[in-house]
């Protein structure tokens, strides 16, 4: 038997663990802003992006040098200490190196051990299979007994290798805590040996074309998504699972105009936030990942004409049934999150 029994699925696994959450909290993730804490003058600047950001990482792995990984786990705790994230409802993450790095075990018992009571969720980079997850977990789970946390810390995956896509489901469902997964296309186009050296988005090189014309004019062109089909077969998998799917980075921060589409492709296909890696790029997230105004009041009508969910309504010409009822949900819930944290959408939501 490969997998955990449904009495056990959910059983703590080191004596005085905190128990595994059934559901996950209920929380606006609208993006994760990446902070490399080993920068005192970007570190000082955390409370501030609290104030802005809905999730703040603490960022362990890629772009931190090998010889400052001691420093920047230093700046991590820091950063667990500099504002209460649990009383004021930012979530507070941290992506630590890989399992197969020197300085995995480390980063976990650290940031365990001496921040646990402020830390959301680990982020693992290059996840393969569900055996990291469990590896991870059990280990997590010593620490927090270890601790005394009374409440777990969550995982979050990053797709990065092409063994991880193809074992994307087994590993949404490894364990109670995988809060979600984040598409990481750098690493993810290197282990496919995709000949490109983007981050996230498009390319011109990813087309479909015309057929040829009698008069021989140039044929139309439009450049493609080659990071569609893995966005939306990661989508099912955590939707399966009851867990987030998360866009990754987009490494262009000049770009703001492929950012934003980019983002809004990921919004549409059912994700519930991105990475930011820029301040810039929080704004964009924010404006995205928050349904607009004009859909969330047509949402509504849709909602009061069919208060219980059934039947058959007609608005503004078009057909409403049971699954628009459903579609109509999403916006409406998202919406009513969004209003708790940010007044203004609360308001032009509210607007006649």
């Amino acid at each position: 038997m490969s997998q955990k029994t449904p009495r056990n699925f959910f059983k703590p696994l080191a004596i005085g663990a905190p128990d595994p959450m059934r559901e996950l909290p209920v929380r606006l993730e609208r993006m994760i802003h990446f902070v490399p804490p080993h920068l005192e003058k970007v570190r000082a600047k955390v409370p501030q992006m609290a104030d802005q950001a809905d999730v703040v990482l603490a960022n362990l792995e890629d772009a931190i040098p090998a010889d400052a990984k001691d420093a920047a786990r230093d700046g991590a705790i820091e950063m667990g200490k500099m504002v209460d994230w649990q009383g004021k409802g930012t979530g507070f993450w941290s992506r630590v190196n890989p399992l197969n790095s020197p300085w995995f075990q480390e980063d976990v018992s650290r940031l365990v051990l001496e921040a646990g009571e402020q830390l959301d969720v680990i982020m693992l980079p290059k996840v393969e299979g569900p055996w990291d997850i469990h590896f991870a977990d059990q280990y997590v789970a010593q620490l927090e007994a270890k601790a005394g946390l009374k409440r777990p810390i969550l995982f979050h995956a990053i797709l990065e290798t092409a063994q991880g896509m193809a074992l994307v489901e087994e590993i949404a469902l490894a364990s109670p805590r995988m809060q979600g997964i984040s598409l990481g296309p750098a690493d993810l186009a290197a282990d496919r040996k995709m000949k490109t050296t983007r981050v996230g988005g498009g390319h011109p090189y990813y087309r479909v074309v015309d057929d040829p014309n009698e008069d021989g004019s140039k044929r139309e062109s439009a450049q493609q998504d080659p990071w569609h089909y893995t966005i939306a077969r990661m989508v099912d998998a955590c939707r399966m699972a009851g867990i987030n799917a998360f866009y990754g980075p987009f490494g262009d921060i000049a770009d703001s105009e492929a950012c934003e589409q980019q983002f809004r492709n990921a919004f549409l296909l059912g994700c519930s936030g991105t990475w930011s890696l820029h301040p810039s790029q929080i704004e964009i997230a924010k404006r995205v990942f928050s349904p607009a105004p004009d859909e969330v009041k047509f949402a509504r009508r849709i909602l009061e004409a069919m208060p219980d969910g059934t039947g058959v309504a007609m608005l503004d010409g078009k057909m409403q049934d049971d699954a628009t009822w459903k579609q109509a949900k999403v916006i409406s819930d998202l919406a009513d999150l969004v209003s708790e944290k940010d007044p203004e959408l609360a308001k032009a939501y509210a607007a006649d």
